[in-house]
């Protein structure tokens, strides 16, 4: 029977091949299907990504015109042109340092705010930065830093917590009139009596420099010397209107109230006094014969604060803005990768005697690797293109010092240079700059799909 069939088999000839089946994607879509359904992210990927890139290229080869072939020399000029080299300089500023101190914050926050009640709403508070644009946010720094102390908020701690410590100056304008007085400089801002001063004769130490209606508070006349001993006046010898007589008390004229007073001799200061709100000042017997000095202090300009804004601090300032802002960003994100840290990993090395900075630094931190490194290419990446801050904030006469690629791009195409040929290089320079810190992205990216 098997022989029988077998042969039936052989003359019927073997069976015939089925068709292929449509060629089909991963998913099981055929891959016209899928492609018509990409193709329209394709042609917009074409037109904003590839088209752009491809023309920057081309157009980096040219002169500013656009119509002379130069070749590499608008690269040659990046790294020759003193403008661009600090622009080179700073980018790399910003890349060392920016990322770092924002990851390290947003890591220090997420941490802390675990062990806290408010720790929900402290988290708001230091994300709400993200919700304002760089422009915005450099407008709020640019009165921030102002100089002036009753403008700019830093310059208004400083100057609040360095008064303090110093004493701040009473009458900085004022100066002695030489022509009545026998007051003379005498170093460090100081003025001191040529001759030696005796009891029982009244030291007058008239001041001028000041506008009578400029005394801060409400000043009272000042008032002759009266009494023995060693006695003195310190007043304002002018008053609104003029007349009176030059080096004397006249009615009408101003005290200088807090002015202090030293009694020197041989070089040493014996004696020192103040000035009351009427300008009189005694000075004890010790005193006599010696020479009157009014101190450097009493004249010496106000403190003003940081200048922020200078060449020097331009771009730290300029860093503690993007910090502001950032800050809330990376917050966000180590608190979710916190969330999913195995809480007996922790505990177990409490229990194993780790006390909170050994588990903070041996425990936590190797476990969140994989999110701050998420965290500090995406910030490397965001600083390279830093633009709206710098331009904002650094005002005209130090921006030259502030200056970053991105900034640079913009002024040599369009803020008076012209030169598109140049600030098309300077573009390819910064996508050649973000290209490694993107491959090492994506390499991550590929490791943990493959765990």
């Amino acid at each position: 029977m098997s022989s029988a069939v077998a042969k039936t088999a052989e003359g019927a000839g073997a069976l015939p091949t089925p068709p292929a089946a449509p060629r089909k994607s991963v998913t099981g879509t055929r891959l016209w299907v899928a492609v018509l359904f990409l193709l329209p992210a394709l042609v917009l990927l074409g037109a904003l990504v590839v088209y752009p890139i491809g023309y920057s290229v081309w157009r980096s080869l040219f002169d500013a015109s656009g119509s002379g072939f130069v070749g590499l020399d608008n690269y040659a000029e990046i790294f020759t042109d003193d403008a661009t080299l600090v622009a080179v300089r700073n980018t790399a500023i910003w890349v060392a340092v920016a990322p770092a101190l924002v990851t390290a914050l947003g890591l220090i926050f997420a941490v802390l705010t675990e062990r806290v009640r408010w720790g929900t709403a402290f988290k708001l508070i230091v994300f709400m930065p993200m919700a304002i644009s760089m422009l915005a946010a450099g407008i709020i720094f640019r009165l921030v830093y102002e100089q002036d102390p009753d403008q700019g908020v830093a310059n208004a701690v400083v100057t609040s917590v360095h008064d303090v410590f110093a004493d701040e100056s009473v009458y900085p304008k004022a100066r002695p009139n030489t022509q009545v007085s026998d007051l003379r400089p005498s170093g460090g801002g100081s003025f001191t009596t040529e001759g030696a001063v005796r009891a029982g004769t009244p030291a007058l130490l008239p001041l001028v420099g000041i506008a009578p209606n400029r005394l801060p508070g409400d000043p009272e006349d000042a008032k002759a010397p009266t009494g023995n001993g060693v006695t003195g006046t310190v007043w304002l010898d002018f008053r609104l209107g003029g007349g009176g007589e030059k080096g004397a008390v006249d009615r009408g004229e101003k005290a200088l109230e807090g002015v202090k007073v030293e009694a020197v001799k041989d070089g040493k200061v014996v004696a020192t006094a103040t000035s009351g709100t009427d300008g009189t000042f005694r000075l004890p017997e010790s005193a006599d014969g010696s020479r009157l000095r009014l101190p450097g202090s009493n004249f010496a300009a106000p403190y003003n604060g940081i200048d922020w804004l200078g060449p020097t601090l331009v771009t730290p300032a300029v860093i503690g803005s993007y910090v502001w802002m950032w800050a809330g960003f990376a917050m966000v994100l180590i608190a979710a990768g916190l969330a999913g840290v195995d809480r007996n990993l922790l505990e177990a090395a409490r229990v194993d005697g780790a006390n909170e900075w050994q588990v903070f630094r041996r425990i936590t931190v190797p476990l969140l690797a994989p999110v701050l490194v998420v965290v500090l290419v995406t910030l490397m990446i965001n600083v390279m293109k830093i633009f709206d801050l710098v331009y904002i904030i650094a005002p005209q006469p130090t921006q030259d010092e502030a200056n970053v690629l991105a900034l640079q791009l913009y002024l040599a195409s369009y803020g008076g240079g012209g030169d598109f040929g140049l600030g098309s290089a300077i573009g390819v320079v910064l996508l050649l700059l973000v290209l490694p810190v993107m491959w090492v992205n994506i390499r991550r990216l590929r490791k943990e799909r493959q765990r």
